[in-house]
């Protein structure tokens, strides 16, 4: 075994894809970790005053779990649910009680709420430390644009079960949306958009049609936040991690205490 593990090591196949031995000293550390497409977004070394539970309460960590755990049900869930109106309650039902025995859709559903919470926690977390300070204001923008991000997640998928309580409350959010400054018709700033005379944010051009596809809940709705619950937003959470993780090594690691 010995010799087959060692010709296999020095195969061309295997140097084409390993670049580097097993990391042994800084060096090899480094040169591992920069040949990596994913660990190369962390920092070689970082501060182990600033990675201490009690310090960073590994809300950061949590919440990238949970979303790995969000988009990997949340596939598994795309084989089940139909989103139209005569198919997604009854899926949404399947779901809940024949299909994986519930336990696909409840795990989807209560990560969502963990997530919510995980992440609302980091972004106190990074602000009782003072760690959104310089050099790291950027990655603080960043960060306050995913926790959006993720509100936006959950207010998408709220609608998806399709029963009364979902369509009411899609409803009187996306009400809310008509007070969008500058973006919706009942906005403040609305009245000053204007183009010929006509103005351009009125009733059947604002932040609530375009969120609904239309004037109501109803088909085109569904159909729009499933597009955005299951591809426009996630893409867009992906890319700003990325990012985000990229930003931390760029700074110089985790902030330490204070």
């Amino acid at each position: 075994m010995g010799k087959l593990g060692s010709y296999i090591r020095n195969s061309q196949v295997w140097k084409s894809i390993f670049r580097h031995g097993v990391p042994r000293d800084r060096r090899t550390r480094v040169m591992a970790i920069m040949s990596n497409v994913f660990l190369h977004l962390h920092p070689v070394t970082i501060r182990k005053s600033g990675v201490r539970l009690s310090y960073t309460w590994c809300m950061g960590g949590l919440t990238f779990f949970l979303f790995l755990a969000e988009t990997i049900t949340g596939i598994l869930l795309m084989f089940y649910y139909r989103p139209t109106p005569e198919y997604a309650f009854p899926d949404i039902i399947a779901l809940r009680s024949v299909i994986t025995l519930g336990l696909l859709r409840e795990i989807h559903r209560w990560g969502a709420h963990a997530m919510i919470i995980a992440i609302w926690l980091h972004m106190m977390r990074v602000f009782l430390t003072g760690s959104y300070k310089p050099p790291r204001e950027f990655n603080w923008v960043v960060g306050v644009i995913l926790l959006v991000l993720v509100m936006l997640l959950s207010f998408t998928g709220y609608l998806l079960p399709w029963d009364q309580l979902a369509i009411w409350a899609i409803t009187v959010g996306s009400n809310m949306a008509r007070a969008t400054p500058f973006a919706g018709h009942e906005g403040p700033g609305s009245s000053l958009l204007t183009l010929g005379g006509q103005p351009l944010v009125h009733a059947g051009s604002d932040a609530k049609f375009m969120l609904l596809g239309g004037p109501l809940v109803d088909e085109n709705a569904l159909l729009r936040f499933y597009v955005l619950h299951c591809v426009f937003i996630p893409f867009v959470v992906v890319i700003l991690i990325s990012v985000h993780f990229w930003r931390v090594r760029k700074d110089g690691g985790i902030s330490g205490p204070l």
